[in-house]
């Protein structure tokens, strides 16, 4: 009837909580932990525990330390996602525009979602990144390649669901490894880069709004514009991208 009263260590304590806000979307994939000093006094604990907590949850695929970088909330699904579908784009170039296509199925429901279900941390989020681009362009310079991720990955975040930005997160982090060689061949002048600005604007006005159609619809045509771009230049042969 009766079994005996575990008495829990202070890192197994530790792990639960921190599992428990990566499994509850409150940390999010790619998110960096505060350091361990921060922890220490977060938490009231030692940071002998602290790091034997983190050095479980890397074990178990949870975070992924950095060397000189940090500890980051890794993809729940890099694992059996990320190394195959590698391999099946870099044996076919022509199977990137397949990544597209599941892109727009799943961000087209990240922004429906995200117009039903952002909260004001959200929306500011989103704002924030919208801006920055903006800003670049006002001043004639080409946004960082990061910017166009963080919003599509805010808008993810936004739909509140774990499962969902952990696949998004994953897809683009198979993604990076060939944006910039393609994006580098795609001609960056200024109208295309205010077309994208416009197009990010008006996705996020829509989820601001709480249209949740008009911001799937929104998307949707964003991707469309994005994946002509990116089958014009798979058309021609290209040499094999460098990964990261």
């Amino acid at each position: 009837m009766f079994q005996q009263v575990k008495i829990r260590r202070i890192s197994e304590e530790i792990e639960g909580q921190i599992k428990t806000a990566i499994i509850g979307g409150k940390l999010k994939p790619g998110e960096r932990l505060p350091p361990e000093r921060e922890l220490t006094q977060l938490l009231g604990v030692s940071r002998v525990s602290v790091r034997e907590a983190l050095k479980t949850l890397q074990g178990l695929g949870f975070v992924e330390v950095r060397k000189g970088g940090g500890c980051f909330v890794r993809s729940l699904l890099a694992d059996k996602l990320k190394s195959p579908l590698n391999l099946v784009i870099k044996d076919n170039a022509g199977k990137f525009l397949e990544l597209m296509e599941v892109r727009k199925e799943i961000e087209a429901w990240s922004a429906f979602h995200a117009a039903n279900r952002a909260d004001k941390n959200d929306l500011d989020n989103i704002k924030r990144i919208t801006d920055e681009m903006n800003r670049y362009l006002t001043a004639e310079k080409a946004p960082p390649n990061r910017l166009d991720a963080d919003f599509h990955m805010a808008i993810s975040q936004a739909s509140h669901n774990t499962i969902q930005s952990h696949l998004t997160f994953t897809i683009y982090d198979v993604f990076s490894a060939y944006f910039v060689f393609l994006t580098e061949r795609i001609c960056f002048h200024q109208k295309y880069l205010e077309t994208i600005r416009d197009q990010h604007q008006a996705i996020f006005k829509s989820i601001e709004d709480r249209h949740a159609e008009e911001a799937r619809n929104n998307m949707i045509d964003h991707l469309v514009f994005v994946e002509a771009e990116l089958r014009h230049l798979v058309s021609t042969p290209i040499s094999e991208p460098v990964h990261q």
